[in-house]
């Protein structure tokens, strides 16, 4: 009997993941709940908000990328979209939002802090800032949960020779 190396177990499994998350199909609006499974897998979170249902599709850490498929009181996609984007974090309103809202509309954090000093929890999120710059977005909330700041830095998994460009943890940045 011929013994694998753990190593090419491991690369074998990375290469397996990686052909999964290319085959994903598209989701159109007015697919159903059902097509969607069928087309995304089984979501990473459900979240209700009245009478629309949100499947949350988390790709973090290193994906960088949620997506969220809002559907209607019928069942079917009224959007499906990548939602870790400046747009969606400017939308997110300080002193007013709730943990609850935040989760609405970017999805689950990467990472949960608690910060002692200022008596804050953080939620980081990984993202491509622009499209372009490896960077983290982080979420202040105070003891009550409502967000009173929030943080862009850049993702130092990504740094390479001082630059946020490339393609994943430790290289395959601009050089």
């Amino acid at each position: 009997m011929m013994k694998i190396p753990a190593k090419a177990i491991g690369i074998i499994g990375l290469a397996l993941c990686l052909g999964a998350c290319a085959i994903s199909k598209p989701v159109n609006v007015g697919d159903t709940e059902a097509q969607v499974i069928a087309a995304r897998g089984n979501p990473t979170s459900r979240y209700r908000v009245g009478n629309e249902q949100i499947l949350e599709y988390n790709r973090l850490p290193y994906g960088q990328e949620t997506y969220l498929a809002r559907l209607g009181p019928d069942g079917r996609v009224i959007s499906f979209e990548q939602v870790l984007t400046d747009e969606k974090f400017a939308a997110i309103r300080i002193n007013q939002d709730t943990k609850e809202d935040v989760l609405h509309l970017i999805g689950a954090p990467d990472e949960k802090t608690w910060l002692p000093l200022p008596r804050q929890e953080v939620w980081s999120y990984p993202y491509r800032e622009n499209g372009v710059w490896n960077s983290i977005m982080h979420v202040h909330f105070d003891e009550s949960g409502i967000v009173r700041r929030l943080e862009k830095t850049p993702d130092v998994r990504f740094l390479d020779r001082g630059n946020v460009l490339g393609g994943g943890p430790g290289g395959g940045g601009m050089r």
